[in-house]
Formats: C-alpha cells, sequence, structure tokens
C-alpha cells in the first residue's frame, strides 16, 4: 500500500453504511413530523382551540423542515470525522428535537383531555 499523502484514509464500509442509515432516518423522520403537522392542522376547529392548533401545527413542521435541513450536512460531517478519524460531532439538534416533540405531545395531550371534558 502506497503512502497517504496526507489524504484521509477511507472508513470502514459498516461506518459509512450506519452514517447512512442514520441519515435515512433522520429523513424518515422529517416526514412523519411533517404528517404530523398536516394532520394537526386538519383537526376541525371544534375539536382544539384553533390558534393552539395551529400553533402544534407550525412546530411540528418546523422541526421537520429543521430535521430535514440538517440531515445532509450531519451526514457530510459525520463522514468527514470517519475519513479523517477524528472524534464524531455531537448531535447538537438531539436536544430540540426531543423538548419539540415533548411539547407537542404534552400539549396535545392536555387539549385532548379539556376537549374530553367539554
Amino acid at each position: 500500500m502506497g503512502p497517504n499523502y496526507g489524504f484521509s484514509m477511507e472508513p470502514d464500509p459498516r461506518f459509512t453504511l450506519a452514517n447512512e442509515r442514520t441519515f435515512l432516518t433522520w429523513l424518515s423522520t422529517a416526514l412523519a413530523l411533517s404528517a404530523g403537522g398536516v394532520a394537526m392542522a386538519a383537526v376541525p376547529a371544534d375539536v382544539f382551540v384553533p390558534w393552539i392548533r395551529t400553533t402544534l401545527a407550525v412546530v411540528l413542521v418546523s422541526l421537520s423542515a429543521l430535521a430535514a435541513g440538517m440531515a445532509y450536512p450531519r451526514w457530510r460531517n459525520i463522514q468527514r470525522a470517519l475519513r479523517a478519524q477524528e472524534p464524531l460531532p455531537p448531535p447538537a439538534l438531539a436536544a430540540v428535537f426531543g423538548y419539540g416533540v415533548a411539547f407537542v405531545a404534552v400539549a396535545a395531550l392536555v387539549l385532548i383531555i379539556v376537549s374530553a371534558r367539554t
């Protein structure tokens, strides 16, 4: 095998494929969040308070756009780190998605309970 000349090494294909699966999972998550936002927006006006329903739909679709928009840069940064044999970058947006989805879930739960009582 010849000298490296400062170029990065080819990572183990298993790591590259795992990184690709994670990328595709981010896209699947984006699609699910988008579908949830559209579904929330389509809920009849008499079921939930309209402005809250719209807010939840906007949060879900915004999270969807963020997930889709950040999927490729995250894949690229991880691939670059793998090739350079450097530490992987931290999942910077994990907290945003975790808290965002939790917020929507709790708000929807409250709305469901309040709607059932009336």
